[in-house]
C-alpha cells in the first residue's frame, strides 16, 4: 500500500509520481506559521498535517471537502484551491475573507453542488471524524472525482482515546467526554477506513499514522491550556493577539513544541493519513 521514497524520518514514505504537479508550498515554517493563527494544539496538528502535502498530489482542480474557516488551506497551499465547501456560515464567511479558495459554496458532504467528474483532488483534512454517516460523503467524493483522482484525508485513529491522559484516572466517562468535546463520530483503523472506502469504489494506495502518545498528550492539555485563546476569539475575533516573533509566549511554545512537530512517524499513531484513488 505505499511507495518506498527516501525521505525525512517525519514525512511518509508514500510519494505520488504526480507529486511535481502539486499545489504545496516549497517548505514553508508549517509551525509557525499555524502557531501565530491558532492555540497551540490546533497549531502543533495541522503543522504536521500540512507537512504531509509536500509528497502528496494536490493537483488542480481541488475540492476542499470541510474547508473550515480556510486557515489550513491558506498555510499548506501555494495558491487558492479551485472550490471548498462547509455547512456552516460563520467558518465560510471567514474562509471567504482569508481567499484561500476561488470559490465557497454552503453545502453538505453528502449532496455536492458540483459535476461528476468535476475534480482532479478532493482534500478533507480533519473533517470525516465529525460526520455521523460517512458512506454517503464518501460516495459523493467518488462521484466528483475525474478516474485516476485522488482522495487525500485524515483522522483520529483507533489509538486516541486510548493514550488520553484524563483517561488513565477516568477511564472510558473521560474518553466518552473527550471525544464528545472533540466532536468525533470515528476513531477508527486502517482495516475500518479501507472497507469504507472500498465499498464507496476506491483503492487505497497508502494509509499511515501520524502522532506520538507524547504529541496526543500535548493536544489533550493544550484543551484546557487554550482557554485565553477561545476568550481571545470569542471577544476579538483573534485566537492570537501579539502574532510576532517579540511574542515570547509563542516563542517559547515554538520551542518547546519543535521536537514533537519534528518527531519521526510511529508504528502506531493517534492519527491516521490516506491516500485513495478512484480507479
Amino acid at each position: 500500500m505505499r511507495t518506498p521514497d527516501p525521505s525525512p524520518s517525519y514525512l511518509p514514505s508514500y510519494r505520488s509520481p504526480l507529486a511535481s504537479q502539486c499545489a504545496h508550498q516549497p517548505a514553508p515554517d508549517y509551525l509557525w506559521n499555524h502557531l501565530i493563527e491558532l492555540p497551540y494544539f490546533r497549531a502543533l496538528l495541522r503543522a504536521v498535517e500540512a507537512r504531509f502535502y509536500e509528497r502528496l498530489p494536490v493537483i488542480e482542480p481541488v475540492l476542499d471537502l470541510g474547508a473550515g474557516d480556510g486557515s489550513f488551506a491558506r498555510q499548506t497551499f501555494a495558491r487558492p484551491l479551485t472550490a471548498g465547501i462547509d455547512p456552516w456560515w460563520g467558518p465560510t464567511l471567514e474562509a471567504r475573507r482569508r481567499g484561500a479558495h476561488r470559490l465557497l459554496a454552503l453545502a453538505a458532504g453528502a449532496a455536492l453542488p458540483f459535476a461528476d467528474a468535476a475534480f482532479q483532488t478532493v482534500v478533507s483534512n480533519s473533517v470525516l471524524e465529525h460526520i455521523p454517516d460517512l458512506q454517503p460523503v464518501l460516495a459523493e467524493a467518488f462521484r466528483v472525482l475525474r478516474p485516476g483522482g485522488y482522495l487525500l484525508f485524515c483522522s483520529p485513529s483507533e489509538y486516541f482515546t486510548a493514550w488520553l491522559l484524563g483517561a488513565k484516572a477516568l477511564g472510558d466517562t473521560y474518553r466518552r467526554w473527550f471525544n464528545r468535546i472533540s466532536r468525533h463520530h470515528h476513531c477508527d483503523s486502517p482495516a475500518v477506513w479501507q472497507a469504507r472506502l472500498e465499498q464507496a469504489g476506491f483503492q487505497v494506495e497508502a494509509i499511515w499514522y501520524y502522532f506520538s502518545p507524547r504529541a496526543l498528550q500535548t493536544l489533550e492539555l493544550g484543551h484546557y491550556l487554550g482557554l485565553p485563546n477561545l476568550i481571545s476569539k470569542k471577544l476579538l475575533g483573534r485566537w492570537v493577539l501579539f502574532a510576532s516573533r517579540r511574542n515570547p509566549v509563542l516563542r517559547a511554545l515554538d520551542a518547546a513544541l519543535r521536537p514533537i512537530y519534528n518527531e519521526p512517524l510511529p508504528q502506531a499513531g493517534a492519527y491516521l493519513f490516506g491516500v485513495a484513488r478512484k480507479p
